[in-house]
This record gives C-alpha cells, sequence and structure tokens, in this order.
C-alpha cells in the first residue's frame, strides 16, 4: 500500500518544539516508506490564523531540512466542507443544539460536582418545534454536534497498541460554530479521506479525539488511517516546559546565533525511542533507522542542554567548505581553513568563533598577574617564522629560565596572551595570533 501522510500545523502562532518534534517524526516516517508527504495548513480559525504565521511555519520546516510533496489550505477548501456536512445533516449524523456557552458550563459543573463525567447529555435531541422558535426568536444561533453511536471504538495505534474507547463514554464533540464555520474535527476528517490520507501522527492529547474521528471517518463512508499517537514532551524534570529553548518557536531557536538545524533535528528524531541520540549532520541515517515500534509511551525529556551537546559535535566535525558561507553570517568572510580548524574542537555555538578571532586578531585585554615572569617569558620569544613546534620551543626556554611547569608556566602564558584560561591549543593558537601582536600583550606598558 502507498503511504501519504499529512502535517497539518494551524497558522494561529508560530512552530514550536512540540509540534516541530510532531513534523519531523511525521517525515521521517514517510521518507522511510518512500511516501507521498502533504503539508496542509490548517486555517479554517479565521479570526486567529495569519499569513505570517504560514510564512513562519514553512521557513521553519525548510530551515529543520524538511520538504513536502505537495501543500493545501483548509480555506480553499469550503466548498467541499459544505458539501460533507449536508449530507451528514441528511444522514441524521449532525444535529444542533442551542444552549450558550454559559448554560454548558453550568451543566459541565453540576455534573462534576455530583462526581459524574461530563458529558453532554443530549438535550438538544429532545426540542420541539417550539423550542426551537423560541430560542431562534432570541437571537440565539445553533451550533451542531456529531451524534456518536454508543459503540465500541478501538483502533490498534502505531504506538500505544490497542485503544479502546466506548461511545457512550464520550461527549458528542462539537463541528460547528454558531457562525456556521466548521471545526477542525469534521474538517480534518473530510480532508484526511478527499487526500487519502494512509497514516495520522499527532500527539498524545489527541486520543479521545481521535475516538471520535474514527466514527466520522465512517460517517463518510471513507477507509479509517492508522493512527500513532506521540507521548508529550516535558522539560528536564518531568514539568512544562520552560522558556529556554524549550517552549521558543523555531524561528526563534533558528536565530538564536550558531545553532545548528541539524543538532535540533538529532535530538528530536531519537527523542523517547530505544536508538540512541547522537549528532548527525545528515538526515539520511535518521530515515534509514526510523521505526514506530522504538518509540516508548513514556514521556521524554527535552533538556536544552543537550541541543547545545549536539550542536558542538556537529561543529566540531564540520568542514571549513560547510562552514563558510554560515561564517558570513557574522561578518567573517575573511576567516580560512586554517583558523576553523584551529577553533572548531572549542565551538558549542558557531557563534562563539567571533570570540576566538576577537583573540587572534585583537584588541585583547591581556591578564598579567606576574609581570616580571611575563617579561622574561617574552624576552624568550622565538624569532619568525613560526611554526607548530614554536610554542614547545618557547615553553621550554621559559621553563628552563624561570623554573616553572605545568599549570604555573602555561596559564599565565595564555592569560597573557588571550586574556582568557581556556581556549584552542596553543601551539596551534599562537601561529593565528602571530609574533608582532604576542610581542605587544606580553609588553602592553612598553609597547604602548
Amino acid at each position: 500500500m502507498s503511504v501519504k501522510v499529512r502535517f497539518a500545523p494551524s497558522p494561529t502562532g508560530m512552530l514550536h518544539i512540540g509540534n516541530a518534534r510532531t513534523a519531523l517524526i511525521t517525515w521521517l516516517y514517510t521518507r522511510n516508506k518512500g511516501g507521498e508527504f502533504l503539508l496542509r495548513i490548517d486555517d479554517t480559525d479565521t479570526e486567529r490564523s495569519k499569513e505570517e504565521y504560514e510564512i513562519a511555519i514553512k521557513e521553519s520546516l525548510e530551515w529543520l531540512g524538511l520538504d513536502w510533496d505537495s501543500t493545501a489550505n483548509q480555506k480553499d477548501r469550503t466548498e467541499l466542507y459544505k458539501e460533507k456536512i449536508e449530507q451528514l445533516k441528511k444522514d441524521g449524523w449532525l444535529y444542533p443544539c442551542y444552549e450558550t456557552p454559559e448554560e454548558l458550563s453550568l451543566k459541565r459543573k453540576s455534573l462534576l460536582s455530583r462526581g459524574k463525567p461530563p458529558i453532554y447529555d443530549r438535550a438538544a435531541l429532545e426540542m420541539s418545534d417550539d423550542d426551537v422558535k423560541k430560542y431562534e426568536a432570541q437571537g440565539r444561533q445553533p451550533h451542531w454536534r456529531f451524534k456518536l453511536k454508543h459503540d465500541e471504538i478501538y483502533w490498534n495505534d502505531l504506538i500505544r497498541g490497542e485503544v479502546r474507547f466506548q461511545g457512550a463514554d464520550l461527549s458528542d464533540p462539537v463541528v460547528i460554530r454558531e457562525n456556521g464555520n466548521p471545526l477542525y474535527h469534521l474538517c480534518s476528517v473530510i480532508d484526511d479521506i478527499d487526500f487519502g490520507i494512509t497514516q495520522v501522527v499527532r500527539g498524545e492529547d489527541h486520543v479521545s479525539n481521535t475516538a471520535t474521528h474514527v466514527q466520522m471517518f465512517e460517517a463518510l463512508g471513507g477507509k479509517v488511517p492508522e493512527f500513532a499517537h506521540l507521548p508529550l514532551i516535558s522539560d528536564a524534570e518531568g514539568g512544562k516546559l520552560s522558556k529556554r529553548l524549550g517552549s521558543l518557536s523555531i524561528i526563534d531557536i533558528r536565530d538564536e546565533d550558531g545553532l545548528e538545524a541539524s543538532a535540533v533535528v538529532s535530538l528530536l528524531a531519537r527523542l523517547g525511542t530505544s536508538d540512541p541520540i547522537e549528532a548527525f549532520g545528515d538526515l539520511k541515517p535518521l530515515i534509514d533507522s526510523f521505526d514506530f515500534s522504538k518509540f516508548s509511551r513514556s514521556t521524554p525529556k527535552f533538556d536544552p542542554d543537550e541541543i547545545l551537546r549536539l550542536n558542538s559535535k556537529i561543529l566540531h566535525e564540520m568542514s571549513f567548505a560547510e562552514a563558510k558561507g554560515k561564517l558570513e553570517k557574522f561578518g567573517l568572510s575573511d576567516l580560512n581553513e586554517e583558523f576553523w580548524d584551529v577553533v572548531r574542537p572549542n565551538l558549542e555555538k558557531l557563534s562563539d568563533i567571533k570570540e576566538w578571532w576577537d583573540v587572534a586578531k585583537g584588541p585583547v585585554d591581556p591578564v598579567i598577574e606576574d609581570p616580571d615572569f611575563i617579561e622574561a617569558a617574552a624576552a624568550l620569544l622565538p624569532p619568525a617564522p613560526w611554526t607548530t613546534e614554536t610554542w614547545g620551543e618557547w615553553t621550554k626556554a621559559v621553563k628552563d629560565e624561570t623554573g616553572r611547569k605545568g599549570k604555573q608556566l602555561f596559564m599565565p602564558l595564555r592569560q597573557a596572551l588571550t586574556g582568557m584560561n581556556h581556549g584552542p591549543e596553543l601551539n596551534n593558537l599562537l601561529l593565528l595570533i602571530g609574533p608582532e601582536k604576542a610581542k605587544e600583550r606580553l609588553l602592553p606598558k612598553k609597547a604602548a
């Protein structure tokens, strides 16, 4: 059977980590099966849907490396929805309700106070023609509900296994607002049938919705697709995602200087699976290894520090040819391969390279706690030209002259040359600094 899967975001906000994970997993599954990936924009909410959000969602997916084979907007499909809705009304699947939100809220509170589930009581089905006339005379417009059959509903979930509901335990879902606009539930099912969707991947918060959707597929005469409900992610402590990367939009993360999309993808693709989380600079291994059977039902914990760890690994293995175009963003188009190879083992984010560029090119505020020692070391600097052996030759001469060794020898030299107490190996970094700048930093007052 050919596979056709969709990702269906609503353009009422930016794409965040949770939805990005759903998009990625949907895409990986589709590409693993050689299927078709549909990007469907669920923009039936005309008040909240905005074009700038749709653009941002597409930019987010592109930044993550996800493409799509076709696209559709629900706002362009209203005639189809009207046709199917009339069919459902005619067949007795939809019924009008005139309760106000306040009246429904009171019903729910009353049921809950008596320890009963807040299931709609189907009072609207008992309305007489006079009741309808009275409500309409008050200016009320009906919302419409889907009349669930009180039968068992079940499906074999690709992640959760067998799932069963009793129709009588569910409220008839509202599918059309008072203003006549159809809601997500009905439009989604109509589209899934029309586009021939074979699998639906979404968060586990939709499980009860899926139970009602199964009956909608049947009412519309459509084939029920397979479902995969992903556990929702939490923060590293098991709580709600915080503002630190977790609840930021993908656009925000993209614009966070120096974070690689492949680091985000590497984490989200393996989060909650039995596969180890590793750094992947390419999507192909993730496609080839994808299988829903690897997903756990437990809540996966999202740790932003893991993105930084993966990001640093990806940078450490990145070639200069791949990095060159990215470096231009930071105004470092003059940075050459020699410099890149020296500093990349010390990068956590690509933007960190600006710091090392400044260390090499200056200006730098040297840290000199023992001027006499540094002056003695400066006097022993080898003449140009320098090589990778220069650092070793110099520190040996300083050691022989001063008797210092280990940290007492190397740290003061690093601090004087770079103004820092960590960084790339100085046998390589010294070459980037060069003899003239090195002497200026070791003897700042005399240089002045």
